[in-house]
Parts: C-alpha cells; sequence; structure tokens
C-alpha cells in the first residue's frame, strides 16, 4: 500500500459534482493497493495513521496525533499510485491490485481507521473525483508498507 497522507483545515470529495465526502480538520489520505499487499500492511498504516505526532501542540510543535486533535480522515482510493514512470512516457500499471480485490482491502483499511475511533469520508471507489482541500502547514507525508 502507498498513501499520500496531507494535514489538512478542511478536505471534501465530489463525484459528478455532488459532494460525497467532507471533513474539518484531520487528514486527507490518497491511497493506492498494489498487487500482495495484505490486511497486516493495512493494520500497521492504520496504526501508524492515527498515531503520528502530526499536528501541533500550544507551543507550535508537532506533538499531538489525530486522535489527540479528535481530527477526521478523507480517505480517497487513488490507484494511480501504484503506477510506475521508469520507462517510456506512458505510465504501466502492472503493480495495481485488481479492482474488486483493491475496493475489499480499502473498504477493510477504512473500517480499521474508523474502529479506532476516527471520523472517516471517503470518495467513491473507481469513480473520477475531484478532491479540493486546504493543506495545512502544508504538511505531508508518504507512506508505504511493503507486503
Amino acid at each position: 500500500m502507498r498513501i499520500v497522507l496531507q494535514r489538512v483545515k478542511e478536505a471534501s470529495v465530489s463525484v459528478e459534482q455532488k459532494t460525497v465526502g467532507r471533513i474539518g480538520r484531520g487528514l486527507c489520505l490518497l491511497v493506492g493497493v498494489e498487487k500482495g499487499d495484505t490486511e497486516a500492511a493495512a493494520d500497521y498504516l492504520a496504526q501508524k495513521i492515527v498515531e503520528l505526532r502530526i499536528f501541533p501542540d500550544p507551543a507550535g510543535k508537532m506533538n499531538l496525533s489525530l486522535l489527540d486533535i479528535g481530527g477526521g480522515v478523507l480517505a480517497v482510493s487513488q490507484f494511480t499510485l501504484a503506477g510506475s514512470i521508469r520507462k517510456g512516457r506512458r505510465p504501466s500499471f502492472d503493480r495495481a491490485e485488481a479492482p474488486q480485490s483493491a475496493a475489499a482491502l480499502f473498504d477493510y483499511f477504512v473500517e480499521l481507521l474508523q474502529a479506532k475511533g476516527v471520523e472517516v469520508a471517503t470518495g467513491v471507489f473507481g469513480a473520477m473525483m475531484d478532491v479540493h482541500l486546504i493543506n495545512d502547514g502544508p504538511v505531508t507525508f508518504i507512506l508505504s508498507r511493503d507486503p
């Protein structure tokens, strides 16, 4: 799994000009599922995400987690994170998991976050989506857990 994590002041996702998910302060996660990804990888990443101390404390130091601030998550599936641009000019998506399996692991990942007490909004798996966000900082990290 590959995840682009962005600390946000707010974020939303729309499909066909209709908002399908929205959060206030928290994290926007672009989630790519690759062949061979497992529930163990999703477990690890969900735990890491909710515990990362990347929100400012009263002194302005990155010292608080998503759980500490009671923030939300906007999770958006993004198969292009499994793309490779090593050869040629057109990306290869050979490493991307098949849609049915990817959707199941994405849903599992969302359920893990919710079970940890996080409010989670999502887009629509496989749809063309418009993601809107106000990046806070900006603070952006790339996370992965190889199978």
